[in-house]
């Protein structure tokens, strides 16, 4: 499907069901309300899977990982190389999502999005890179109109493979170095923020370096003029490959009615890309964590959407996402699992209220 007929396609969430899971919650064996978030987060898995009772079992974490030209203006303390060095560990098992999916049972997708080292070639790794890296967005687009539009067709199609496998978690992850840098333009782009508000330390600049790294996103913004109302010219201009992926990924997750878990920073960018091309996946989107780049409050902000854990993490990889995945299940399993008060032969609070006024 092209990326218009993607985004035609993409239908809100089941109101009914969402209203029938409300008033189950209300039914199950515990005070109304007292689950918290999770009873929201049931009713939204409601909603997207056209149940009032929906199973939420198997996850499916995309890791995207591409190669940002920015990084030539010296925004991050790593060498490009790292990327393809790390994407190599993630073929190995050997990094952190790595050992959290083996605990989550999660499947795990890694993609080379568009890495600029070359990779041997491994069986477990997805090559849908439009190039070998971005440009410098600092001197122009990051990339071709052509090059955004085949990213985002990538991510829908990686999704929807997923969905087909038995997915009913979309998760999403990214790797890159230089996409902080990415992220806080695509965000000061889409909300209106200031690039010294959306641009942090990434992979722990110091202030000097925090400077020029927000003189890097105001330079890019600049030369770039980027349409806050499009999200296919910000990505364009001032984006990243492994961003369009999985601003893909969560077009796709929508259009097969999957739940979409975000990671972090980058996946929120990727996010903010998606809801500008069709507001309606945000019924779809749940927001995994709170990332300690202050980008990401604005980018969530703006989403409208509150994350489900807040641990001080700004790993990347999806790891943020794994973890609030297991949340998601319970949420689902407690909806479609407890026993209502009919069912338990447990009184409830109002027929205990009314046997009070009968006797």
């Amino acid at each position: 499907m092209t990326l218009d007929e993607v985004v035609a396609s993409i239908r809100p969430a089941d109101n009914q069901a969402k209203q029938a899971a409300k008033q189950r919650q209300q039914r199950l064996t515990k005070p109304p309300g007292s689950l918290g978030r999770l009873e929201d987060v049931s009713i939204q898995l409601a909603g997207i899977f056209g149940t009032e009772r929906p199973i939420v079992r198997n996850t499916t974490l995309i890791v995207a990982a591409a190669d940002h030209g920015v990084v030539a203006q010296g925004v991050t303390g790593y060498p490009q190389t790292v990327t393809a060095q790390m994407v190599m560990n993630f073929l190995a098992g050997g990094a952190a999502i790595n050992v959290m999916a083996r605990a989550r049972g999660a499947e795990l997708v890694i993609v080379d999005a568009g890495i600029a080292t070359p990779l041997p070639a491994h069986s477990d790794l997805r090559v849908v890179a439009p190039g070998r890296g971005t440009k410098d967005m600092t001197r122009g687009p990051a990339m071709r109109r052509a090059q955004a539009e085949a990213c985002l067709e990538a991510g829908t199609e990686l999704a929807g493979s997923a969905a087909e496998r038995g997915a009913q978690v979309i998760a999403t992850g990214d790797m890159g170095i230089g996409n902080t840098t990415a992220a806080s333009a695509i965000t000061a782009a889409l909300t209106g923020a200031s690039p010294r508000e959306t641009t942090g330390r990434g992979t722990g600049r110091s202030d000097r370096e925090l400077e020029h790294k927000i003189a890097c996103v105001e330079r890019a913004l600049d030369v770039n003029r980027p349409d806050p109302d499009c999200g296919l010219n910000v990505l364009t201009r001032v984006g990243g490959f492994e961003i369009g992926v999985l601003a893909g990924v969560v077009l796709g997750g929508a259009l097969a009615r999957r739940v979409v878990v975000l990671d972090g920073y980058v996946s929120g960018a990727a996010g903010l890309i998606a809801a500008s091309l069709c507001p309606a996946v945000l019924d779809y989107v749940i927001a995994g964590h709170l990332s300690a780049e202050p980008g990401h409050r604005i980018a969530l902000r703006r989403l409208g959407l509150r994350p489900l854990l807040d641990l001080d993490m700004r790993l990347g990889e999806g790891t943020g996402a794994l973890l609030a995945t297991g949340l998601v299940e319970i949420s689902a399993a407690c909806l479609s699992e407890m026993a209502t008060f009919d069912e338990a032969g447990v009184s409830d609070r109002e027929a205990a209220d009314a046997a009070g006024s009968t006797a």
